[in-house]
């Protein structure tokens, strides 16, 4: 074996060219699908850093965010999430769990400075958790201390943890830290310790990680009338446990959905009507935690399977590439290999030299591939998570783990192995005669069928990336490009947080007219709107409707709609259409009623066949029906960053002057926490230079403290909300064009060696009077005959793969013909290229110097 592969070293480097080619080939293929398993392993494999990952079950098996109000959950009646209430219950109550945990299912947006500093707030991510919740993990501090039940207690001095990373850069990694008091959202907190490095708490999502966490106790504090700590049916928690070894997971689950129905059945008289009908059907399941809350899982794991076989793809048009090289130079040196075989090896002996040739190919193939890998992760990174910005840190790493490179060494292993197997075997077949005959006579194509075989399957691969592609490429277009229902060009969003401000919900409205009018200031603006979250922008609040003089609905029946809070100017400002009534005004008081304005969606789920205007409605209990009178209808707007393929959801607005007086707690706390308004839409045509920059002093000039996160044009907002489908489509082509690439290659290489096989026969066919032109025709005909074969497989692979992929698709068919032509064109393009230099170079063949060397 030694002695094979000391030959095979020698033979690679007598042919550079060979080895370059075969090297760079691999790499691309083992390099790409490496890219995307290092991802698949980061998102989807990996446990997190904790102590004993494989003793942590979470509790709920949905991605739930952030917020989820009643006592019943989901169409399917699965929770997910759960209450403070329900949570201390579930831990009072459980002893299998050697600690039972609980963290926020979003995030707590903070501004945080050092006590004493007068500089701008520093604007960080909070996680509110359990006091238990580092023992839970079974997590070290890196310096000072973690938190613990006593710290999550009402009452307690308020405590937080940093994250390293932030400690790190941030505060350059001060000791001094730990221990210093720091004001978070006004309110007074010492910084107690700094996590460990590498670790980012229990849940890996694209946005938000946090930069603090906070004792759940410290929510009633920082968000005082809008806290849901205290509210039963307030669920805004995600449950994971450690569970004591030996405890029967199926068992456990059985128990926790008792004790959920205990805990529902005490809560019974609190019930809506619905809810009443619905609350013995609920359930929850038990799930491994080792990855804990997986939600960047939950996001992309369709993407990048989807990825993985592209990658796949591209990966077995190099191996097709790198068997028919091997075939190639096997067939060039058979006269070599006939003497070898006259001299007495035998076959097996010839197949293992060839096999370890292959085979130390793909490892120095492999090897390189590690590097492309790595800058294939960046790139995918970036493309995944660039709408974030610079400061939005995700805790996925490019560089390869122990995992990924045993993936990428078994990889080259199996490809040096299966595609050098048969190259190897068909080489050795060589006759000893052919020995006697001479080492420069040619002979027939016949011996060529392998590779066409190879040539005809990359086609077919090739033209399936392709039109995957295509048909990916067309589905962003269409998402980027759909109607709306509102204008994009010259408008702009400005992202706030006015509870940063401490401000109390009396001085809201008027704060947002001060805005209004110092931003209509502006040169170029020529309209201003503050909202509680503009379309396409990621937020979603919704209710169920009640309306006025109807009975309470059926349990079953989906009465759901979203809405927002806005000042006047809205509409016109967005630039969405009137169909009915008028839009919010100035007018809309505080002393004036009660008014709303909605989409055609809500009025006809709501008022089919009537007409809309004067009629009332009100949110989620018939008590409330009469709240609100519909003074206007607008045309539907795609509000929600998900759901594309579904009709517009119902949705109505109402204004920010106006405040509804509750009797319920909970309605209280969401109709004080609507007045905050988080965007601020701004119409300037012709897009003026420089406006964040004038933005921000404008708002600065209102109020220093006010945060202003950002300010992107509405075309950057609607990007970010297709991001994930532009990563896909963006790699989806680049593998396409690779495996075009590699395809064209491999037909140039097949068909040079024919034409090098043929050399004689083209001689005598121009000695009996072929002229060049015909001689061409012959070469592309048969490589054409190659392409054409591969189409007839490919385009029903297709139209297959087009179907699979279909969830991935908008509004584009899986067998659209327009697609499939364009990729069959450029598969045709690339192989007419690909056989042009070898027909041309047959055309160049001197009969008498073909004759004289045979």
């Amino acid at each position: 074996m030694l002695t094979d592969l000391r030959d095979a070293l020698r033979q690679l480097r007598k042919a550079p060219g060979f080895t370059a080619t075969a090297v760079i080939t691999l790499a691309l293929g083992i390099g790409a699908t490496t890219a995307i398993f290092t991802l698949i392993h980061q998102v989807m494999l990996k446990s997190l850093p904790v102590a004993k990952p494989e003793e942590l079950w979470r509790v709920g098996d949905k991605i739930r965010c952030c917020n989820w109000g009643g006592y019943v959950q989901g169409d399917d009646e699965n929770f997910s999430l759960f209450s403070w209430e329900a949570y201390k219950y579930f831990r009072a109550r459980t002893p299998e769990f050697t600690d039972l945990a609980a963290l926020q299912a979003g995030n707590a947006p903070l501004g945080v400075r050092r006590a004493g500093s007068q500089a701008a707030a520093d604007t960080r991510n909070g996680e509110y958790v359990s006091g238990n919740f580092f023992k839970t993990l079974g997590v070290q501090p890196w310096i000072g201390r973690l938190m613990t039940d006593a710290d999550d207690q009402e009452g307690a001095p308020p405590v937080a943890v940093m994250s390293y990373r932030v400690w790190k850069g941030k505060y350059g990694s001060d000791p001094s830290v730990a221990g210093a008091s720091y004001q978070i959202n006004g309110h007074p907190f010492t910084v107690i310790g700094v996590a460990a490095p590498g670790f980012y708490g229990a849940k890996l999502a694209g946005g938000g990680m946090p930069d603090f966490w906070l004792p759940l106790t410290t929510e009633l504090m920082i968000d005082g009338a809008t806290a849901r700590l205290k509210r039963p049916n307030g669920s805004f928690l995600d449950i994971i446990g450690r569970v004591r070894p030996g405890v029967n997971p199926k068992l456990l689950e059985a128990e926790l959905k008792v004790e959920l129905h205990n805990w529902l059945a005490s809560h019974v008289p609190d019930m809506e009507p619905g809810e009443k009908q619905l609350w013995q059907q609920q359930t929850l399941h038990l799930t491994p935690g080792g990855a804990g809350v997986a939600a960047m899982r939950d996001q992309y794991q369709d993407g990048l399977k989807l990825l993985l076989v592209a990658a796949g793809c591209v990966l077995l048009v190099a191996c097709g590439n790198l068997a028919n090289l091997m075939l190639a130079r096997g067939l060039k040196d058979r006269a070599q290999t006939s003497v070898r075989m006259a001299l007495g090896a035998s076959r097996q002996r010839l197949v293992r030299k060839a096999l370890v040739e292959s085979v130390l190919l793909s490892f120095i193939g492999g090897a390189v591939g590690v590097a492309v890998a790595y800058a294939g992760t960046r790139l995918i990174l970036y493309l995944a998570f660039q709408a974030g910005g610079p400061n939005n840190y995700v805790p996925v790493d490019a560089t390869p783990s122990w995992p990924v490179l045993l993936f990428t060494l078994g990889m080259s292993l199996l490809t040096g192995i299966v595609f050098g197997i048969a190259p190897a075997w068909v080489t050795s077949h060589a006759d000893p005669v052919e020995a006697l005959r001479g080492a420069n006579r040619s002979v027939s194509g016949g011996r060529s069928w392998a590779q066409k075989s190879l040539v005809i399957g990359q086609a077919a691969m090739s033209l399936v990336l392709l039109s995957a592609a295509a048909l990916l490429g067309q589905s962003l277009r269409n998402l980027e490009h759909q109607n709306f229902g509102f204008e994009t060009e010259g408008r702009y969003i400005a992202q706030i947080n006015p509870m940063l401000g401490n401000y109390k919900p009396e001085q809201l409205e008027p704060l947002f007219r001060q805005i209004d009018e110092r931003l209509l200031q502006i040169p170029g603006v020529r309209s201003v709107a503050p909202a509680l979250y503009a379309p396409m922008t990621g937020d979603s609040w919704n209710e169920g409707i009640r309306v006025q003089g109807r009975p309470e609905p059926p349990a079953k029946e989906d009465t759901g709609a979203s809405w927002a809070r806005v000042m006047p100017n809205f509409f016109e400002t967005l630039g969405a259409k009137m169909v009915l009534g008028r839009p919010i005004v100035d007018e809309d008081t505080a002393a004036t009623r009660k008014v709303a304005v909605i989409n055609e969606a809500f009025a006809k789920r709501f008022f089919k066949n009537q007409n809309p205007l004067g009629q009332h409605f009100g949110i989620d209990k018939i008590k409330y029906s009469a709240t609100f009178e519909i003074v206007g209808v607008t045309k539907d707007m795609r509000y929600l960053t998900y759901d594309y393929k579904d009709p517009v959801r119902p949705m109505f607005w109402v204004p920010e002057a106006q405040t509804v007086q509750y009797d319920d707690p909970a309605f209280v706390s969401g109709e004080i926490w609507s007045h905050y308004l988080f965007n601020i839409v701004i119409w300037a045509p012709g897009n003026p230079p420089g406006m964040e920059e004038r933005v921000r002093k404008a708002l600065a000039s209102v109020d220093p403290n006010l945060v202003l996160y950002e300010v992107d044009p509405y075309t950057k907002v609607l990007s970010a909300d297709f991001q994930q489908e532009n990563m896909i489509a963006t790699l989806t082509t680049l593998f396409g064009v690779l495996g075009l690439l590699l395809a064209a290659v491999g037909l140039y290489g097949v068909m040079a060696y024919t034409v090098e096989q043929r050399t004689s026969e083209i001689g005598v066919r121009m000695a009996l009077g072929a002229d060049r032109g015909s001689v061409v025709k012959m070469v592309l005909r048969g490589a054409f005959s190659q392409v054409g074969i591969g189409l007839a497989l490919g385009i029903p692979a297709a139209v297959g793969a087009g179907m699979l992929m279909s969830r991935q698709l908008f509004q584009v068919k899986p067998w659209d013909p327009v697609m499939l032509s364009v990729a069959t064109l450029l598969l045709a393009l690339a192989a007419l290229l690909a056989s042009v230099i070898p027909a041309r170079r047959a055309a160049g063949v001197e009969p008498m110097v073909a004759l004289r060397n045979e």
